[in-house]
């Protein structure tokens, strides 16, 4: 196991067509985007879940939690609880909730700093947003 600071988390950030993905460094305090995956109604095709977990063998996975801004839960809101409480139950792997309010507009501002309209495809959006998911908790954790 892997000693705090030192973990390798992934992050998503959960949505009904398309769930962002990133993978995030402890010691370092930093993520990068990975593709997104695409999703029906919510639901990810399960495979492509389990080899990002294959893959990157997190010590935790990070869910972004879709609240409302005066900090309420909307039906978004369960429905990434329930993805998260997923992953742990098939996989076994340690699950975390992030709040990601605003986390969306400050990764289109981000990405469209960086590369115009161009890069603001909805894949980019998503996973640039599981990134800023991941440093909000390393912020958040650090404090």
């Amino acid at each position: 196991m892997s000693e705090l600071g030192q973990r390798t988390i992934l992050g998503f950030d959960f949505g009904k067509k398309s769930i962002g993905c990133a993978v995030g460094q402890e010691v370092t305090g930093t993520a990068n985007p990975l593709a997104a995956i695409k999703a029906k109604e919510g639901i990810p095709n399960w495979q492509d879940i389990e080899k990002l977990l294959k893959e990157w063998q997190p010590q935790l996975v990070v869910v972004g939690l879709p609240l409302n801004m005066d900090g309420s839960e909307q039906q978004l809101t369960k429905d990434a609880r329930k993805f998260g409480n997923r992953i742990h139950g098939r996989f076994g792997v340690q699950v975390d909730f992030q709040d990601e309010r605003l986390t969306t507009a400050d990764a289109k501002e981000q990405l469209f700093a960086a590369g115009g309209y161009r890069n603001l495809s909805k894949g980019n959006v998503d996973s640039k947003s599981a990134v800023l998911i991941i440093e909000s908790f390393f912020e958040a954790s650090y404090q």
